[in-house]
């Protein structure tokens, strides 16, 4: 990212929010790849159209393809803007993106649907050259999630903000320190949290996890960069960790004592919380008789009971869950230091806050079907004004210090 450019004119995106609404509503996208197409075919370079047909693709199970579409259009054009931005916005908000799949990136479209703020991405990283002149907007988000192909985007992002024209929404050396090990780490002594003891393990130390007498099972491993449970598995024993290692080639792993979490009912329970600006929210519940809970996985579509729990859950958060680890939570934030991520957590059965993960790209959406999940709309509309006016108020101040 040494060299420059200057400021391009943006190019039209249909977006993420209105791709994967489709799909998670049935759509099998033909109708949407078959535009995009036609409008390749007309335009060959049409960066707007690749960059949605390679969201497409990615959801079609196609990741190699997709990828290789995306790098190829953000070589040529690296900011876009969202066609359904409304004409004369209040605010304009430029989101700064690193290449990859879906979840490289802050799903933020979700978070800003149909409102009077306008959206444009800003695509860095990957040899891409900065652009000399910075695109008109009034807040920019860190839209880069934490991996390990990330971190080096992440440390120069972290250069550029520190002369950057305009307020900016999370600090990128903080989200680089969201690595599953490191966060454990951080919350270890902190009261009223438990925090897996993950450990970052390399394949040949794994091999050898036995030699350490200390070691007890269960245990859960998954692959370090893996996200929504792939590769993830509970191991009982040294002979399931060895064929855990024979089923997976990949060269790293984090590691933890497996933590029974079950409720009295033996029932599993998952939370998401959203927290902006220093505010817990809830973003949903997932129950479920596995112990790996996972919101599609669970039971919560054919289940009317599972979903009135989630229910009374979201409606009694400030002063039920809310209250309960309101201390933890607070402590969460003070030691995680970002203005926008979630936390996936669940409760020990000694009443504590147990702490599986803390992201800044996990997906908040308002997706799920309104006769099934009719109390979802009002909370998730929460989240979204809070969300929104944090990104109005740091807009507000910053002209107030320029007038």
């Amino acid at each position: 990212m040494h060299s420059r450019i200057a400021a391009q004119e943006p190019s039209s995106l249909m977006g993420l929010a209105k791709i994967m609404r489709l799909a998670f509503n049935g759509n099998n996208l033909r109708e949407v790849t078959d535009q995009l197409l036609k409008r390749l075919e007309t335009n060959a370079l049409d960066t707007g159209a690749m960059m949605d047909l390679s969201i497409v693709l990615q959801l079609n199970a196609r990741p190699t393809q997709a990828l290789e579409l995306q790098s190829e259009a953000i070589h040529q054009q690296q900011y876009f803007e969202l066609a359904s931005n409304p004409k004369s916005p209040a605010l304009k908000l430029l989101v700064i993106m690193g290449p990859g799949e879906v979840m490289a990136n802050t799903p933020i479209e979700f978070l800003i649907e149909r409102t009077d703020i306008a959206l444009s991405y800003l695509y860095l990283g990957a040899g891409l050259p900065v652009p000399t002149q910075i695109p008109d907007h009034d807040v920019a988000f860190v839209a880069v999630c934490e991996s390990d192909r990330s971190q080096f985007l992440l440390t120069q992002l972290d250069q550029i903000m520190k002369h950057w024209p305009q307020p900016f929404i999370n600090s990128p050396v903080r989200i680089a320190r969201l690595r599953r090990d490191l966060v454990s780490k951080s919350l270890l002594n902190a009261e009223g949290i438990v925090a897996s003891d993950a450990s970052r393990l390399n394949r040949i130390k794994l091999m050898n996890y036995d030699d350490d007498e200390a070691q007890d099972y269960p245990i859960i491993a998954r692959p370090v960069n893996s996200h929504a449970g792939q590769g993830l598995e509970k191991l009982e024993n040294c002979e399931q960790l060895q064929e855990y290692l024979r089923m997976h080639d990949d060269d790293e792993f984090f590691v933890a004592p497996f933590i029974d979490y079950r409720s009295e009912d033996g029932m599993y329970r998952k939370y998401r919380i959203a927290v902006i600006d220093g505010k817990p929210f809830a973003a949903h519940m997932a129950i479920s008789r596995n112990w790996m809970v996972h919101y599609l996985n669970a039971d919560m579509m054919h289940n009317q009971k599972n979903r009135d729990i989630e229910a009374r859950f979201m409606q009694e958060f400030e002063v039920d869950f809310g209250v309960t680890h309101r201390a933890a939570l607070l402590e969460i934030d003070r030691r995680i230091g970002l203005e926008y991520y979630s936390i996936d957590c669940a409760e020990t059965p000694d009443g504590r806050l147990l702490v599986f993960e803390v992201d800044s790209g996990a997906v908040v959406h308002s997706m799920d079907s309104i006769e099934l999940f009719p109390y979802k709309a009002l909370q998730m509309q929460l989240v979204f004004e809070a969300f929104q006016n944090m990104l109005k108020r740091r807009c507000s101040h910053s002209r107030q210090m320029a007038a």
